[in-house]
C-alpha cells in the first residue's frame, strides 16, 4: 500500500457502472434534444407539461450494497452476512412532473404480494391508476416520457398511449 501510494502515487478507485450507450443513441438524444428546445421556443411553459416516470426495486431483506458499508475496527471481525439467491423485492412505479409527483404505484399481485413488472402489468397501471390520477387533477395536453423498456415499447401499449391520446408517448428519447 506505501509503495502503491507513496513512491508511485497511485490511488484505488472504484468502478462507476453506466448504462451502455449504442452506436444510435447519440443520434437519437441529439434528436430530443433539437425537438425539445424547439418546443420551448413555441411554448415557454412546454417542459412544465412533461411527465418523467420509471420504475426502481426495492429489496425487502435490507440488502445493503456492501461497496457502501464499511466495519471500522481495530481488528477484523471476519462479519459474514447471508442473504438469499433471489431476495423479495417490491417494483415501485412513480411519475414526476412540475406539479410534483404521480403515486407510488406498487406491482402487485391480487393477494398483494410483490410482482414483476411486465407488459399486462404495465398497462394495468396506466388503465387503473395513472390515467385516473390524470384525469383528476385536470391536466391539459400532458406528454408522458419513459425509457424503452419492452413492456413499454410493446405494440400494446402504444396502442393504449395512441387510445387514450396522449399528444405523444416520448420514448427512449424520441416522439
Amino acid at each position: 500500500m506505501r509503495i502503491l501510494n507513496k513512491d508511485l502515487n497511485l490511488h484505488a478507485y472504484k468502478v462507476q457502472l453506466t448504462q451502455e450507450l449504442k452506436p444510435t443513441d447519440h443520434f437519437k438524444r441529439r434528436q430530443y434534444a433539437e425537438w425539445l428546445v424547439e418546443q420551448t421556443e413555441v411554448n415557454g411553459d412546454f417542459t412544465k407539461k412533461i411527465i418523467f416516470s420509471d420504475e426502481a426495486h426495492f429489496h425487502l431483506s435490507g440488502f445493503v450494497n456492501k461497496q457502501n458499508c464499511r466495519i471500522w475496527a481495530n481488528e477484523n471481525p471476519r462479519v459474514i452476512v447471508e442473504k438469499p439467491m433471489h431476495p423479495q423485492r417490491v417494483t415501485v412505479w412513480c411519475g414526476l412532473w412540475a406539479g410534483g409527483v404521480i403515486g407510488p404505484y406498487f406491482f402487485e399481485n391480487e393477494v398483494g404480494q410483490a410482482v414483476t413488472v411486465n407488459g399486462v402489468r404495465y398497462r394495468e397501471m396506466i388503465t387503473d391508476f395513472l390515467w385516473p390520477e390524470i384525469e383528476d387533477m385536470d391536466l391539459d395536453d400532458m406528454w408522458f416520457q419513459q425509457d424503452g423498456a419492452t413492456c413499454h415499447t410493446a405494440n400494446e401499449t402504444m396502442a393504449l398511449a395512441r387510445e387514450i391520446q396522449w399528444p405523444c408517448y416520448l420514448t427512449s428519447w424520441r416522439c
